[in-house]
C-alpha cells in the first residue's frame, strides 16, 4: 500500500551538525507515519520515501527525531539549489512511502 503525503514546511538548520537542512513532518502526520509505517523502519528508525520538490524527484529516508516526536526529511544541497530553496523559506513538497 502505497501513503502520498503534500504538506509544506519551513527548513530547520542544525548547526550543530554541519549545516544540515531538513523539512519537519507535522506531528499528527508523523504519529500517523509511524502507526502504519513503524514497524518497517530501518537504522536509526529511518523509513525510505521518494520525494518531490517542484521538478526535482529522489530518493531519500525520513528520520524520528526524539525531541519533537515528528520525521525529519533531509533536503539535500543539490535539491536546494536546481530548485531555488534558500534557509528561510515554506517548502511544499510531496513523498510516498511504500
Amino acid at each position: 500500500m502505497t501513503s502520498v503525503y503534500k504538506l509544506k514546511s519551513k527548513i530547520l538548520v542544525y548547526p550543530e551538525m554541519s549545516g544540515w537542512r531538513f523539512l519537519v513532518l507535522p506531528k499528527e502526520v508523523s504519529v500517523k507515519i509511524k502507526e502504519q509505517f513503524g514497524s518497517n523502519a530501518r537504522g536509526w528508525g529511518s523509513l525510505p520515501v521518494e520525494v518531490t520538490i517542484g521538478k526535482t524527484i529522489w530518493q531519500t529516508s525520513i528520520f524520528p527525531d526524539k525531541k519533537s516526536g515528528t520525521y525529519l526529511l533531509p533536503l539535500k544541497a543539490q535539491v536546494r539549489k536546481k530548485e531555488e530553496i534558500y534557509d528561510d523559506d515554506e517548502v511544499k513538497f510531496q513523498f510516498k512511502l511504500n
